[in-house]
C-alpha cells in the first residue's frame, strides 16, 4: 500500500510538472516564436530529467558504477574523434543580394564598426610539462628546509648517543647514524622524516642467523638472531644474554627496554632547549619516534635499532614491532639496497627513475584514496621499470609515470606485488579487499585523466 501510494504521488508530481511545463511552453510561442520555444523545450524537458533522476529511488549497487576493474576493460576502446564542422558551415557567410523589387538608392553609411579579435585561448599544458610543474611546486624541497632538518638529526643523534652510553655502559652501541631518503635525495615534499639507526655491536662467532621462513613463524620478511658458540661462551659470557628468548636474540624484549628509557628518562625539555626546538617521544605508536617541532621546521626522528652487516648484501635486520609469532624476529630492511639500486641505474643511463619515485610519492601523499601507497610499493614498482632497457630520459618522464600506474592496477588486479629482491615477500598482502578496490578505482580515474592527480 505504501508502494503504490508512493508511485500515485509521483504521478501526480509528474503530471503536475507536466501540466507547468506545457504552460511554459504556450506562453513561449507567443513570446519567443517557434524556435524560441523549442529551446525552451528542451531545456524544460532536461529539467525535468534532473528532477526526476534526484527523486526517484537508486539502486544500492548502482551509487559506485562499474568496477574499477571493469572499467579497465574499456581502456582498449578506441575514442571518436570530433567530426569536422561541414565546409558550408567553415565558409564565411556572404552578404545577401539585394531584392530586385527594393528601390536603389544612396546607402547611408555609418562608422564602420572593426569586429574585436577574442582573446587567444589558454595553451592546453601536456602532461609532461604539468609533471614538471607538479615536481617544481610539490616535490623539491627548499635547501635551507633540508638542511635544517639534517643538523637537528645530527645534533639529537649526539645527545641520544650519549645518554645511552651512560645509561647502558654494558651494552656496545655503534655510532648512532642519522640517514634515509632525505639524505638520499628521496624525499618530496617537506623534510619531514629522519631514521636514525642505533646499531648493536654483536659478538662475532657467538651469533648466527636464521631465515624467517625456517623458524615457527615462517614469516619471509624477517629473520632470527639465534646465540651460539653456548658449550664454550655460556650464556651470561655476552652483554647482549639478556635479552634472548629460547636461544634467540628478542627484538621485542630491546623495543620495549628503550621505549622505557626514552619516555622517562631521557631530560628532552633541557635537549630541546639546547637545540632550539621541542623534542618529545611519541606514544601513540609502537615504533622509536621522536616528534621535533621547530620554529622552521616539524620533523619525526625515527629511532631504529639495527643489526648490521647481517649477510653478504650488507642488508639491515631492523627492531620492529611485530605481531605474532614473528613478535621476537628482526625485519630485514631492503631501503639501503633499493636505494642503491636506483642510483647505479640512474648513474648508468642518466635516468629519471628516482624523479619518477619521488613523483609518485607526491601524488600518493596528496590523495587521500591513495594514502595507502607507501614509499615501499612505489619503490618496487619504480625498480621493476627501471630495469627494463627504455628510454629514461625526462622527455619521456610522462610516458613512465603513465606506465607506473598501469603496472599499479595490474599489480592491484592480482593483488600481489613482489619484493624487487625478496620476491617470497608480497607488499600488497596487508591491504584489504576495499582498500585494493579503493586503491585502484582512484588510480584508474588518474590514468584516464592524469591531470587529476597533480
Amino acid at each position: 500500500m505504501a508502494e503504490f501510494s508512493q508511485k500515485r504521488g509521483k504521478r501526480r508530481g509528474d503530471e503536475g510538472l507536466g501540466s507547468m511545463v506545457d504552460f511554459l511552453l504556450a506562453n513561449a510561442r507567443l513570446v519567443l516564436g517557434v524556435g524560441g520555444a523549442a529551446v525552451l523545450g528542451i531545456a524544460t524537458l532536461a529539467v525535468k530529467r534532473f528532477i526526476d533522476r534526484a527523486t526517484s529511488p537508486r539502486d544500492e549497487d548502482d551509487t559506485k558504477g562499474d568496477s574499477w576493474k571493469e572499467l579497465s576493460l574499456l581502456k582498449a576502446t578506441p575514442h571518436l574523434q570530433p567530426r569536422p564542422p561541414p565546409a558550408a558551415l567553415s565558409q564565411p557567410v556572404l552578404p545577401l543580394a539585394p531584392s530586385p523589387s527594393a528601390p536603389e538608392g544612396p546607402a547611408e553609411t555609418g562608422p564602420e564598426v572593426t569586429p574585436q579579435l577574442s582573446s587567444p585561448a589558454p595553451l592546453c599544458l601536456t602532461l609532461q610539462e604539468r609533471l614538471l610543474a607538479f615536481e617544481r611546486d610539490h616535490v623539491t624541497i627548499p635547501a635551507a628546509q633540508v638542511a635544517l632538518a639534517k643538523q637537528l638529526a645530527g645534533d639529537i643523534a649526539l645527545e641520544l648517543q650519549a645518554y645511552f652510553r651512560s645509561k647502558f655502559p654494558e651494552l656496545p652501541f655503534g655510532a648512532f647514524v642519522p640517514g634515509g631518503p632525505l639524505y638520499d635525495g628521496l624525499q618530496a615534499g617537506t623534510a619531514d622524516h629522519v631514521r636514525l639507526l642505533v646499531p648493536l655491536v654483536l659478538e662475532p662467532g657467538l651469533w648466527s642467523l636464521v631465515p624467517g621462513v625456517d623458524t615457527v613463524a615462517r614469516d619471509p620478511r624477517c629473520w632470527a638472531v639465534r646465540r651460539t658458540q653456548l658449550e664454550f661462551c655460556p650464556r651470561g659470557s655476552s652483554p647482549w644474554d639478556r635479552f634472548l628468548v629460547g636461544g634467540y636474540l628478542s627484538s621485542r624484549i630491546l623495543l620495549e627496554l628503550l621505549r622505557k628509557a626514552l619516555a622517562a628518562s631521557v631530560n628532552w625539555p633541557a635537549i630541546g632547549s639546547l637545540l632550539g626546538c621541542l623534542i618529545w617521544p611519541s606514544m601513540a605508536s609502537e615504533e622509536l619516534l621522536l616528534e621535533v617541532q621547530h620554529e622552521r621546521l616539524e620533523l619525526t626522528v625515527a629511532v631504529l635499532v639495527a643489526v648490521p652487516g647481517a649477510n653478504a648484501d650488507d642488508r639491515l635486520l631492523l627492531a620492529w614491532p611485530l605481531e605474532g609469532l614473528a613478535g621476537n624476529l628482526w625485519l630485514q630492511d631492503l631501503y639501503p639496497v633499493e636505494a642503491a639500486r636506483l642510483r647505479a641505474l640512474d648513474d648508468h643511463d642518466a635516468g629519471t627513475r628516482r624523479r619518477l619515485l619521488l613523483l609518485l610519492c607526491a601524488v600518493c601523499r596528496g590523495c587521500s584514496a591513495l594514502g595507502q601507497l607507501g614509499r615501499g610499493h612505489l619503490t618496487q614498482v619504480v625498480l621493476r621499470l627501471g630495469e627494463d632497457n627504455v628510454d629514461w630520459t625526462e622527455e619521456a618522464l610522462g610516458e613512465r609515470f603513465l606506465q607506473a600506474l598501469e603496472l599499479l592496477i595490474g599489480s592491484l588486479e592480482q593483488a600481489s606485488l613482489p619484493c624487487h629482491f625478496n620476491p617470497s615477500v608480497n607488499l600488497f598482502s596487508s591491504l584489504r579487499e576495499e582498500e585494493i578496490d579503493d586503491i585502484g578505482y582512484a588510480l584508474y580515474s588518474g590514468l584516464q585523466e592524469p591531470e587529476g592527480l597533480l
